[in-house]
């Protein structure tokens, strides 16, 4: 959802976008957007103003947000995590488990964050308008 937001106010342009505009383009309550709002303002992605001429927009050009700034902003927690439940340590594999798969997730995680960091708000921006254009071709 963040990444649509942003997308929406990258093709608005500069224009401010209200929480209800987005939510009506993600089809969801304008609450969700608000709060996705705020987690977009903590890191400096989005402004938002309230009274007249209210909304928000980007902070910067969408060829300055990378996908994984965008991740890093409204995800809590990593992609890949270890279970809470401690397995048994008497147990040769239960004892080394954890270890070993939060090593691979850490790998993992740092794959996925500099895969990210090559996509910015801008390429997708481009190839949404290329698939509307092909949209209307048909």
């Amino acid at each position: 959802m963040a990444v649509h937001v942003l997308a929406v106010l990258a093709y608005k342009d500069g224009d401010r976008v209200t929480s209800a505009f987005l939510a009506g383009s993600i089809n969801t309550h304008p609450v969700i957007v608000r709060r996705l709002l705020l987690a977009l303002q903590r890191a400096k992605l989005v402004e938002t103003s309230k009274g007249a001429g209210a909304g928000s927009r980007l902070n910067c050009s969408p060829s300055r947000i990378n996908l994984a700034q965008v991740y890093r902003a409204v995800e809590d927690s990593e992609a890949f995590a270890t279970p809470s439940r401690k397995p048994n340590a008497a147990c040769p594999v239960g004892n080394c488990i954890l270890e070993t798969m939060e090593r691979i997730f850490a790998s993992a995680q740092q794959a996925l964050e500099k895969d990210l960091e090559k996509t910015t708000l801008a390429n997708v921006l481009d190839i949404i308008k290329a698939s509307c254009l092909c949209e209307k071709k048909r």
